[in-house]
């Protein structure tokens, strides 16, 4: 399937890494939640993925058919029923994410704001924006440099 740049977006960050049999079983739930995800009766444009073991991608094409309230509010209970399932954080915004070499590694805002203020972040680190909202900007600016993130604004004063 080939997807619009447009496209909507939505990152769910564990708070943990998924085992690779936990990847593959939440993989074939997302396909199948996927497969029949619908808006007002009409199917939606949609696909699923995990990246790094840690992060659930969801995408819709609206071209085809938009996305309501009512649609999103049925993923949202399925990356709950995920959560659950799986005893991980899939909803704490407070949970900061960035690479290590190619490792992810995911922190809390006060362990992250220390790493900041000790400069084992620096402004070339590599952190994930997870409030992307289309298909170009999870492509272009949801791995990007500390110092090209909301995440500076936010800890500017440890720089």
């Amino acid at each position: 399937m080939s997807f619009s740049p447009q496209s909507r977006v939505w990152v769910y960050q564990s708070d943990r890494k998924f085992t690779s049999a936990e990847e593959n079983q939440i993989i074939d739930k997302l396909g199948m939640f996927t497969s029949q995800w619908k808006a007002h009766g009409n199917e939606l444009l949609a696909t699923a993925e995990i990246r790094y073991g840690y992060f659930i991608i969801l995408v819709v094409d609206e071209a085809q058919a938009n996305v309501t309230g009512c649609s999103i509010d049925s993923s949202v209970r399925l990356i709950k029923e995920i959560e659950e399932e799986y005893q991980v954080d899939l909803f704490n915004r407070f949970n900061m994410a960035y690479k290590v070499n190619e490792d992810v590694v995911v922190t809390n805002k006060e362990d992250f704001e220390t790493l900041v203020n000790i400069k084992q972040i620096t402004p070339d680190t590599i952190v994930f924006n997870n409030m992307v909202q289309t298909l170009a900007d999870l492509n272009q600016k949801w791995e990007v440099p500390f110092k090209d993130s909301w995440h500076s604004t936010v800890f500017a004063h440890l720089l």
